[in-house]
């Protein structure tokens, strides 16, 4: 069996890969920078709230999150969810997961901004708001760029770990054929898939970042 065969037949775990991979970053993203706000929050209760929930999502196996998200329901609710509720599962998971990531990432960035930028936007007449989304956040979110896109490409490789909630994404419909095979070629399309998914998130992320360039 050719390559290009076996890519054919792997379409549909690739597929999947990047359906977890798009859903993941459409809400971890501004999910992150909500739970960010929570974290650097006046209000104790919240801040405190925040930073378990934070250190829970970055001290527990996204594996061992992927299977309390889909057997959760049914061992606490007797919800019988069915087959159709993994790859929401799957989604719902990698999001929370990757949220807590990011937000401990735009809190940094946060944070490191002088409060100097905050005394003048006041002075001419910015509410705090306006202040943050207008001057504050292009700012961070260059500042922010390198470590979000080591994230990106994690979790382009992590999307492997729904095969824990038997998820057919591409590691998972590589193993089967290559079990199938008895070859290790499946294996081989699949890295090639990963490596060049990559590359191309990569190559994104610097343009995005050259492009922000002026903010230095």
């Amino acid at each position: 069996m050719t390559l290009a065969m076996i890519l054919t037949q792997l379409a549909g775990g690739m597929w999947v890969s990047i359906q977890i991979f798009m859903v993941t970053l459409l809400f971890s993203l501004p999910l992150g920078l909500l739970i960010s706000f929570g974290r650097m929050s006046r209000i104790r209760i919240l801040r405190l709230v925040v930073k378990f929930y934070i250190s829970v999502m970055r001290g527990t196996p996204l594996m061992l999150q992927l299977m309390v998200v889909y057997f959760g329901p049914y061992f606490l609710f007797g919800w019988n969810v069915g087959n159709g509720y993994r790859l929401i599962a799957a989604f719902i998971g990698f999001t929370i997961n990757y949220a807590a990531y990011f937000a401990e990432i735009y809190r940094s960035g946060i944070q490191s901004m002088p409060s100097g930028q905050y005394e003048a936007a006041a002075l001419l007449g910015y509410s705090k708001i306006q202040t943050f989304f207008r001057i504050i956040f292009p700012q961070v979110t260059k500042r922010i760029l390198p470590a979000v896109t080591n994230e990106v490409i994690t979790l382009v490789k992590d999307t492997s770990l729904a095969f824990t909630i038997s998820v057919f994404e591409m590691f998972t419909a590589a193993k089967a054929l290559a079990s199938s095979q008895a070859s290790l070629i499946p294996f081989v399309a699949a890295g090639l898939f990963y490596y060049v998914f990559n590359l191309l998130v990569a190559l994104i992320m610097e343009s995005i970042e050259k492009r922000m360039s002026y903010y230095q």
